[in-house]
C-alpha cells in the first residue's frame, strides 16, 4: 500500500469509529459497540474497504497499551489489594469452567481432535480487559469496588491465557509440555506483575525531577510514552502480555500509589524510597491532562480493529454443524465466566455483574482463533464457530451491563459484603 493510500485508509478509520460511537451514544448504546461496528462495517465483513495489516496492528496495540496504561493510572492498588482473593478465584473460575467445558463438549460431543478441542477450550477462557474497561468506563462505574475485582482478575485471566496458549502451542509442535518452560514463564511474569510498578516508579520520580526544570515542553508526555513502550517490551521479554507492561508503568504513574499503600501493605522500603513512592501527585495531574488525548486517538484504532478482525464473511452460515458447535459454545462461554461471579461472597447484584464483566472476549479470543488456524490445528468450519462466539460475547455484555446498572445501579452501589464493612 502507498503511503498516501494508508493515510486515506487511517482517516477512512477513525473517522467512522468516531461518527458510530457517537451515534452509539446518542442512542443510549454503549460507544465501544460503535466503534465494533465501524471495524465490521469498514472490514471484510461487510465493505471490505480495511484489512488486517501489520501497521495498523501495530497502532491498535499501541492503542491498547496506553488504554491499559489509563487503567493502571486510575486503579486503587490499596483496594485491589483489600480485595483479598476475590480477583484470582473469578479469574481462575472464570478460566477453568470454559476451558473444561469447551474442550470437553468438543472432544466428546463433537467427537473433535484432541488438540482442537483443547484449543477451543482455550478460546473460551480470554476475557477482553479492554472492552469491560471501557463500557465501565461509560457507566462511570471504573472506580467502584465490583470493578476493582474484575479489573484484577482480568488481568490475572490475561496471564493465565498466555500460559495457556504457551502451554497449547509447546503441545501442538513439539507434542508434549515441558513443565519446566511453563514454570519458568509463570515465574518471570509474577515476578515482573510485583516488581515492575516499584521500578517504574522510580523512573517517574526521575522524570518528574527533570520534567520541572526542563526548558523545552513535551518533555513529560515523551518520556511516559517511552517509559510505557519499554515496560511493554520487559513484559513481552518475560513472556507476560504486552498491555501488562502498560498497565504496571499505569498504576507507578497514578496518585494511588503512594507511601500510604506501601506503609499499608506492610512493604519495607528505605527512606529514600519511601520518598519516591510519595511523590508529586502533581506529576499524574499533569500527565492525566496531557496524556489523554493521545490515549482517545489510538484507542478507538484497536477497537475498529477488533470489529476488522471479525470477519464474518467467512462463516458458512448454512452449514448445521457451525451453528450447532457455536451454540453450545456459546452458552458455555457466557455460563463459565457468569457463574465464576458466583464463586465469591459478594450480593447477587454484584457477582451477576462480576461474571458479566468477564464474558467480553474481543482480541483475546482472536489470539487463540488466529494461532489456531495459521497452525493447522482448526479448520474452516471450527474458526467460524468460534469467530460466532467472539462476536456474540463482545457484543451482548456491554448492553446487559448497561440495562443491569440502568435497573439496579443504586443498590450495586450501596452493596458491601460483611467480610468488607
Amino acid at each position: 500500500m502507498e503511503l498516501h493510500e494508508f493515510f486515506l485508509l487511517l482517516a477512512i478509520l477513525l473517522l467512522g469509529a468516531r461518527l458510530l460511537s457517537e451515534a452509539a451514544a446518542r442512542l443510549g448504546i454503549p460507544s465501544v459497540i460503535g466503534e465494533l461496528a465501524a471495524g465490521l462495517i469498514l472490514g471484510p465483513s461487510l465493505l471490505g474497504w480495511v484489512s488486517v495489516n501489520e501497521t495498523l496492528e501495530i497502532l491498535a496495540e499501541i492503542g491498547i497499551i496506553l488504554l491499559l496504561f489509563e487503567v493502571g493510572m486510575d486503579t486503587d492498588v490499596y483496594r485491589l489489594a483489600q480485595a483479598g482473593a476475590k480477583p484470582v478465584v473469578v479469574a481462575v473460575a472464570g478460566f477453568g469452567l470454559p476451558f473444561v467445558f469447551g474442550a470437553g463438549v468438543s472432544l466428546y460431543g463433537f467427537g473433535l481432535p484432541l488438540i482442537a478441542s483443547l484449543f477451543i477450550g482455550g478460546t473460551l477462557t480470554a476475557t477482553s480487559i479492554g472492552i469491560t474497561v471501557r463500557v465501565l468506563t461509560e457507566l462511570r462505574r471504573r472506580s467502584s469496588d465490583e470493578a476493582q475485582i474484575v479489573i484484577g482478575a482480568a488481568v490475572l485471566d490475561d496471564i493465565l491465557g498466555v500460559i495457556a496458549l504457551a502451554f497449547l502451542y509447546q503441545f501442538a509442535v513439539m507434542g508434549e509440555i515441558t513443565p519446566a518452560a511453563i514454570g519458568r514463564v509463570s515465574l518471570y511474569i509474577v515476578l515482573f506483575v510485583v516488581l515492575a510498578p516499584v521500578g517504574a516508579k522510580i523512573v517517574a520520580w526521575v522524570i518528574d525531577h527533570y520534567d520541572r526544570r526542563s526548558a523545552s515542553p513535551g518533555l513529560l508526555v515523551t518520556m511516559v510514552v517511552s517509559l510505557i513502550m519499554l515496560f511493554s517490551y520487559l513484559a513481552h521479554l518475560v513472556g507476560a502480555p504486552l498491555i501488562l507492561g502498560g498497565f504496571a508503568a499505569g498504576i507507578a504513574m497514578g496518585q494511588r500509589f503512594q507511601l500510604s499503600v506501601a506503609q499499608r501493605l506492610g512493604i519495607p522500603f528505605t527512606s529514600a524510597l519511601n520518598r519516591i513512592l510519595a511523590a508529586a501527585p502533581a506529576l499524574s495531574e499533569r500527565l492525566e491532562h496531557q496524556i489523554r488525548p493521545l490515549i482517545h486517538v489510538f484507542t478507538p484504532i484497536f477497537f475498529v480493529m477488533v470489529g476488522v478482525s471479525l470477519n464474518l464473511s467467512a462463516v458458512d452460515w448454512g452449514s448445521a454443524f457451525v451453528w450447532q458447535l457455536g451454540t453450545v459454545l456459546l452458552m458455555i462461554a457466557f455460563a463459565g465466566k457468569w457463574l465464576a461471579g458466583y464463586c465469591i461472597r459478594e450480593t447477587r447484584l454484584r457477582q451477576a455483574v462480576i461474571g458479566l464483566s468477564m464474558v467480553p472476549r474481543g482480541e483475546v479470543g482472536l489470539i487463540f482463533t488466529q494461532v489456531g488456524l495459521s497452525n493447522g490445528i482448526l479448520n474452516a468450519e471450527l474458526y467460524a464457530a468460534l469467530l460466532i462466539v467472539i462476536a456474540f460475547t463482545t457484543a451482548l455484555p456491554p448492553f446487559v451491563l448497561k440495562w443491569i446498572y440502568a435497573k439496579w445501579g443504586h443498590d450495586i452501589g450501596l452493596a458491601m459484603d460483611s467480610t468488607t464493612r
